[in-house]
C-alpha cells in the first residue's frame, strides 16, 4: 500500500464513527467528532458514515452545508472570527478584517495553504464593549486597531 493509498482510508473517521451506535440520532454528533479529528469533514468520511448508517452521502452531504460549524474543506489550526455587529462595524471591524486578508492572503471563509489560520465572520461575539473584536479559537482579542493584527498574528506563529 503506498503513502496516498493509506492517507486515503486513515481520513475515512471509522475510528470515530464507530464509536457511536448505528442509529440517525447521532449523525451531527459524529460529523462533528470527524471534524474535530481532521479540522473538516473529508469526502472518505461522509461515504463511510453513510455506509455505516445506511443512508445517501447526499443527506450526510446536506446536514454538512446546513450547518456552519461543519466544513466540507479543511481549515486552519487557528480559527480567526472577526466579529461584524453593528458596534463592530462602526469601531472599525472591516479595517482590521482588511489588515488580516493583507497579512494572511486569504478572504472569509478561506484557509492559508500552510493551513496555520481560517478567516471567518459573524454577526455579533457579543463584546460589543470592546469592539471592534475577534477571536483566535477561544480567545477574545477587543479594542482592536490594524497594528495590533500582526503582533497578535506573531503570537499563533511563534514570533516574539
Amino acid at each position: 500500500m503506498d503513502v496516498a493509498q493509506k492517507e486515503n482510508l486513515d481520513m475515512n473517521g471509522k475510528d470515530v464513527i464507530q464509536k457511536y451506535p448505528k442509529e440517525q440520532r447521532y449523525t451531527l454528533a459524529i460529523l462533528q467528532d470527524i471534524q474535530r479529528k481532521y479540522r473538516y469533514i473529508p469526502r472518505e468520511s461522509l461515504e463511510a458514515l453513510a455506509e455505516y448508517l445506511e443512508t445517501p452521502v447526499s443527506r450526510l452531504y446536506g446536514m454538512a452545508t446546513f450547518y456552519k460549524a461543519l466544513s466540507l474543506t479543511p481549515k486552519g489550526e487557528n480559527i480567526i472570527t472577526v466579529c461584524d455587529g453593528t458596534a463592530c462595524h462602526v469601531a472599525g471591524s472591516m479595517v482590521v478584517l482588511d489588515e488580516l486578508e493583507k497579512i494572511l492572503g486569504i478572504k472569509p471563509g478561506g484557509t492559508t495553504e500552510d493551513l496555520k489560520f481560517s478567516i471567518n465572520t459573524v454577526n455579533c461575539i457579543g463584546c460589543c464593549a470592546i469592539a471592534p473584536v475577534m477571536m483566535i479559537n477561544d480567545k477574545y482579542y477587543g479594542n482592536l486597531t490594524p497594528k495590533m493584527i500582526k503582533e497578535i498574528l506573531g503570537e499563533y506563529r511563534g514570533e516574539k
